[in-house]
């Protein structure tokens, strides 16, 4: 018998008589031998949503429709007391490895990664991610949608590709976005490692969620095409239902006057349809709202339809992803799979999100330049009618992320309450459970979902992956639940941590003390830990953690909270980082960087380079210097261009002029521009941006220049001190995604001459005698530094 502890599986050497002629009577030697795991083995499907609170889909007592979780929970199982992270990286880390998020180095997202062990964003060659396991095992492996495990400083084209989809994490193939999030309407996409142009526009009718359920609708006919007798893999992974809230108009429509009655009315709904529906115990108790989270009915009367249509569109966005992947659970249907596919929906990588603002915003950037004060009640208004669509990168207020958490206190990043931590979802597999539409009660985590996974397939945890000995997998199978409701849990300890915020649940009890609030993003001091009050609750009897008893007993709170310092230290969670401003720093929080020095060389082709792939020209002086070759017809399109429509910069020629755009935060655009047109040939044009002072966010006077000649000046009043965007990168001769300018469209800019090579530089190097850059000179400094 095959050992599969060892992956790959060693090959068979070569054993008996060796002849000379193949035609020798005695010639013999076994048939070549294809890998494949036991017999019986199912294909998998795994779905993991977006920003979803337990109180928002349908399937467990929600407000937004999902017919298709509904239609799974029928026909198989629901789990109620499932535990996520409460953040999006270290959710996904922990499900892909069985191991918890700072076991595998994933305590926060990438952005913010340290050199701290269990902060450092790096998976250790000691956890094979499970897809890896099940490749080796003879899977066909394929990734779609959201990645965001890929540290920042590997996320370049140069690689290296270690923990990309298709490099280390065991995928065959990957189609999605390397980030946080994605622009649903301009997403930055990748096929396997390579970019990925989307010609398709809004207009066209394309959105990413669609195009993602067609690639994995194709990937799956053709599998099965090519290797029927092989079982697949499938990571199903949607930006959606994450800011931006982007949806075709008619999903959102769908429920309008719906929440006209505002989130606290909401939250009272939920909660009698949860009863009803039996996900939660008929005791359960309603917790009360934060006073940090306004009531509806204080809320500004002339703001509400605003707010009423930040929800819709939410709810219009998670039955549109929904509908999805009811078309990837049809197709499977229809290839005759559905029977032995073991289908995990889990509804959510952390509870709803509160990253929104007390008012809700129209570009959430905003809010992570520290300027969401400019989204006045009278702008939000002026701009009712584009949130959700092309122009917008919304996201909805604070009160809506708390009642989508019903029943349960707080939100996504808050992992000491189950607000933050509790995910519905939902297993159906026909040929290997036999209960349909029952309820499961037992208490998982996200790092259950591997074992499992290797149990249903009939597979060993492997002992060494590449020669690597193996950290054990730190998760429970949760295999033993699916015909035994009545069975007693075995996942009875878990720790919670992010960002500070803490908790530790151990046989049914909870100690949890909430250190941070998740829509302070900016400024601000966070207490000290031993200021950190916390509180007791006993689940057993109190399901939604309503009554905290650590006043009554503070021995059993002080049993738990000693509890959660052996966890902590057991698993990499200290020590405790609560300095996120430092964190972003690079420099300060230790994590390498990709660009050094102060010059960087682009060439032609160069595209969806990511913030942390290019030269930080934010807050300083800055020069933008291109080589290009103006055709007879004169110049026209983009040269290079940073960010998107909701924030960035652009060098492009328009009706033969060169000229730049200076977007700040979708607000307001500022420009330079040529006087006169470039003549047919070869140029250097070059932009200087002249810093208005010291300290972040400033202006500055930007200067434009052909061949050292001054050509063109303007003003940009202020500047994004953070940010551009989460999604759209840097392009060289063309603006991939949402056009950073509205001078030129969304597909087809392109630059229509050619563009050699692009320098971009700052401090000293951004000044140049005569306005001119030798190109010679700009390559050897380039190179110097390597």
């Amino acid at each position: 018998m095959t050992s599969r502890l060892h992956l790959p599986i060693p090959s068979t050497p070569r054993t008996g008589l060796i002849t000379y002629d193949a035609k020798d009577p005695d010639t013999s030697y076994p048939p070549i031998e294809q890998v494949r795991p036991p017999e019986g083995a199912p294909n998998i499907v795994l779905i993991l949503l977006d920003d979803v609170g337990f109180g928002a889909a349908s399937a467990f007592g929600g407000p937004c429709h999902t017919p298709t979780a509904e239609r799974l929970a029928a026909d198989g199982l629901r789990y109620n007391r499932f535990h996520t992270t409460a953040l999006c990286s270290p959710t996904r880390q922990a499900l892909l490895t069985g191991r918890n998020h700072h076991s595998a180095g994933m305590g926060g997202i990438t952005e913010i990664a340290t050199g701290s062990p269990g902060y450092s964003s790096v998976l250790p060659n000691t956890m094979s991610p499970i897809a890896r396991t099940l490749r080796l095992n003879g899977y066909n492996t394929a990734q779609f949608g959201k990645c965001h495990e890929v540290p920042v400083w590997q996320t370049s084209p140069a690689g290296p590709f270690d923990a990309w989809p298709t490099g280390g994490g065991g995928f065959e193939y990957f189609y999605g976005f390397i980030g946080g999030e994605a622009n649903q309407w301009y997403p930055t996409l990748f096929e396997g490692t390579n970019p990925v142009e989307v010609t398709r526009t809004p207009e066209d009718g394309y959105h990413f969620m669609e195009d993602m359920t067609d690639k994995a609708i194709a990937w799956i006919g053709q599998q099965k095409a090519l290797a029927p007798d092989k079982p697949f893999l499938m990571y199903f992974a949607p930006g959606a239902t994450h800011a931006p809230h982007h949806v075709p108009q008619e999903w959102a429509d769908k429920y309008q006057g719906a929440f006209d009655d505002g989130w606290d009315v909401l939250r009272e709904q939920t909660f009698a349809r949860q009863k009803q529906l039996g996900v939660i115990p008929p005791e359960a108790v309603l917790t009360a709202r934060h006073a940090e989270i306004p009531a509806w009915d204080d809320m500004p009367e002339d703001l509400k339809p605003v707010l009423r249509r930040q929800m819709e569109i939410y709810a219009g966005f998670l039955e549109y992803t929904d509908h999805q992947v009811g078309r990837l659970i049809d197709a499977v249907g229809r290839l005759g799979q559905l029977d032995n596919t073991l289908v995990y929906y889990i509804i959510g990588d952390n509870g709803a999100s509160a990253e929104g603002t007390l008012h809700g915003t129209f570009n959430e950037m905003l809010n992570f330049n520290g300027m969401a004060a400019i989204e006045t009640p009278e702008f939000l208004q002026r701009h009712i009618d584009e949130f959700g669509g092309p122009q917008s990168y919304n996201h909805y207020a604070v009160g809506w992320a708390h009642a989508l958490d019903t029943p349960y206190q707080w939100t996504k990043q808050v992992a000491s309450h189950w607000g933050g931590t509790r995910n519905g979802t939902i297993v159906h597999w026909p040929r290997g459970i036999t209960a349909k539409g029952e309820m499961r009660w037992q208490f998982h985590h996200v790092i259950d979902v591997a074992p499992t996974l290797l149990e249903a397939a009939g597979l060993p945890e492997p002992l060494f992956v590449n020669g690597v000995q193996q950290h054990p997998i730190e998760g429970v199978s949760m295999l033993y639940t699916f015909d035994d409701a009545a069975a007693p849990d075995r996942h009875e300890t878990q720790y919670f941590e992010m960002l500070g915020n803490r908790g530790i649940y151990h046989k049914g009890w909870t100690a949890v003390t909430k250190h941070g609030t998740p829509w302070h993003m900016m400024g601000g001091e966070r207490p000290a830990f031993d200021d950190d009050v916390w509180e007791l609750y006993d689940t057993t009897v109190d399901w939604t953690q309503a009554n905290d008893l650590s006043q009554q007993m503070p021995d059993k709170l002080h049993e738990l909270q000693r509890l959660w310092l052996i966890e902590a230290t057991r698993y990499n969670v200290l020590p405790l980082d609560d300095n996120i401003a430092g964190r972003i720093n690079p420099d300060l929080a230790g994590r390498p960087v990709l660009i050094k020095g102060h010059t960087q060389l682009l060439f032609a082709g160069m595209g969806h380079l990511s913030e942390n792939c290019v030269l930080n020209l934010k807050n300083k002086s800055h020069s933008v210097t291109a080589e290009i070759d103006v055709p007879a017809s004169g110049a026209d399109g983009v040269i290079i261009a940073q960010g998107g429509n909701i924030g960035g910069w652009s060098l492009y020629a328009k009706d033969g002029k060169l000229k730049y755009c200076y977007n700040l935060g979708g607000i307001t655009r500022f420009y330079a521009e040529a006087g006169t047109p470039l003549t047919p040939g070869a140029h250097q044009v070059r932009m200087e941006f002249d810093y208005a002072g010291d300290g972040l966010g400033k202006g500055g006077t930007v200067t434009l220049y052909t061949d050292g000649q001054q050509v063109g000046q303007g003003t940009v009043e202020a500047t994004l001190p953070n940010v551009y965007s989460a999604d759209d990168g840097c392009d060289v001769g063309m603006d991939s995604g949402a056009p950073v300018s509205p001078d030129y469209p969304a597909a087809n800019n392109a630059f229509n001459g050619r563009v050699r090579g692009v320098q971009l530089a700052i401090a000293d190097a951004a000044q140049a005698e005569g306005h001119l850059v030798s190109p010679e000179d700009a390559l050897r400094i380039a190179m110097a530094r390597q």
